[in-house]
């Protein structure tokens, strides 16, 4: 059985909160959405630097599972 990770990913944001770009990436990551959730206020503080309006924050899986999918795969030619 394989582990999910989430990360926190900040995001900067028009003032209507509309149009929002990735701006960072929090370099903790979390095994449960809910932990990951709870995390996100004290990221958001952490990165009131950033030059937008509006900062929001979300929880994303983490592409680890991914990569393991593609390390699976047979390789060609060989």
């Amino acid at each position: 059985m394989s582990s999910i990770l989430y990360v926190i990913a900040i995001m900067g944001c028009a003032d209507d909160s509309n149009e929002c770009r990735s701006a960072r990436v929090e370099p903790a990551t979390y095994t449960s959405i809910q932990s990951c959730q709870a995390a996100m206020p004290a990221a958001l503080v952490r990165n009131t630097d950033l030059s937008f309006p509006t900062i929001a924050a979300a929880c994303q899986q983490q592409g680890a599972q991914m990569a393991r999918n593609e390390a699976q795969r047979p390789t060609r030619g060989g």
